[in-house]
């Protein structure tokens, strides 16, 4: 196998979107997804088990989608790479035996890698050979929000900065709720906020106090950690008082003074981070990194301080297989053994692991 451009098929089902791609080297030749987001919908949040079966029904048309797509053959795939977390447990073990049945079947090497890593490779794709050095990433989506140091794709991760409760995708959803506002809540407050006073509502900064950020030289216990249930708290507060009070909730402010708070402290973790770590280009990746704001915000403060921002197009930063191919063929060519098939869906894979060792 001629490993430098090696054809990899990546599985993704660590969450609501069954996503199948392929690469050939860092060329990416499909990006097949399909999402069950439509049917979580009326609960207003991912359902565990509904997205579990959706993964079940999608998987063999999504791998057919993608062969026929790609123009390839299951027979001429090298490598497959399958997410084994960390996601929800149900859906990663669907899309665990999946895997583990195409590569029994066809007798390719498997490589089970990790999802926050994964989405760092798809910096890999579009002829990209190396990832630039001094590289962080910033992943924001419904159940990540992780600030990492990226000194070798392949083998040396490090978690630098998360939160301790709610990611920030889940806060979004849950004010949304409360708002009134569509799931996900993402996009709706997004857009409600373009229409309201950031100012209106001063919400916490969760972990800015000096007891949590410490200095440079004494770093506090929570220096680069992130908070957002405290947030969530003082907003449905606020929305309860003017519920009591029987006046309308001013929708559109308290949206754009949420918002305003998460991309504030957002930012302002992640640029601290760089510049302690001498990260020079920070990569975003998560479907929250399609907020505009929070784009807006963290562009415009790591210029400040000569760090470059990439954002991958969006079908790419949110969960897809594309982003696992790219890993995949990434450690291929780099030689690391494949995992092979004794592994099992670790949905809290850490996020030094990048890939489980073989034999694991």
């Amino acid at each position: 196998m001629n490993t430098a451009e090696s054809l990899v098929m990546g599985i993704e089902s660590s969450c609501d979107e069954t996503g199948v791609g392929i690469v050939r080297g860092t060329e990416l030749l499909t990006n097949t997804v399909s999402s069950s987001m439509a049917e979580h919908v009326r609960f207003g949040g991912v359902i565990p088990e509904i997205a579990s079966r959706a993964h079940l029904e999608a998987f063999v048309p999504a791998v057919r989608a993608a062969l026929a797509e790609a123009d390839v053959t299951l027979e001429q795939i090298d490598a497959i790479a399958v997410t084994s977390g960390p996601g929800l447990a149900g859906a990663l073990m669907v899309g665990v035996a999946a895997a583990k049945a195409l590569a029994v079947a066809t007798g390719k090497p498997l490589y089970a890698i990790n999802h926050l890593v994964a989405h760092v490779g798809v910096g890999l794709l579009d002829g990209t050979d190396e990832l630039p050095d001094h590289l962080g990433a910033l992943l924001v989506s419904g159940g990540h929000t992780e600030i990492l140091a990226v000194h070798d794709i392949v083998g040396d991760v490090r978690l630098l900065g998360a939160t301790i409760d709610d990611a920030a995708g889940e806060a979004y959803d849950k004010v949304a709720r409360l708002l009134g506002l569509a799931y996900p809540g993402g996009p709706a407050i997004d857009a409600a906020a373009k229409e309201g006073d950031p100012e209106a509502f001063r919400f916490p900064r969760g972990l800015t106090a000096g007891k949590y950020m410490g200095s440079a030289d004494n770093p506090g216990p929570h220096r680069y950690d992130l908070s957002f249930s405290g947030l969530k708290t003082a907003v449905a507060r606020v929305v309860e008082a003017f519920e009591a009070a029987g006046t309308p909730v001013p929708v559109a402010d308290v949206a754009a003074s949420f918002q305003e708070s998460v991309v504030d402290v957002i930012s302002r973790k992640t640029v601290l981070a760089c510049t302690e770590h001498g990260i020079t280009t920070l990569l975003m990746g998560g479907g929250v990194a399609a907020n505009s704001r929070l784009r807006e915000l963290v562009t415009a403060r790591c210029a400040e301080h000569g760090i470059r921002v990439v954002v991958p197009p969006l079908s790419l930063c949110t969960d897809n297989g594309a982003m696992v191919a790219a890993l995949g063929s990434r450690l291929v060519s780099s030689g690391v053994a494949p995992t092979g098939l004794s592994f099992t869906a670790d949905p809290g894979l850490p996020v030094t692991t990048v890939s489980v060792p073989a034999g694991t």
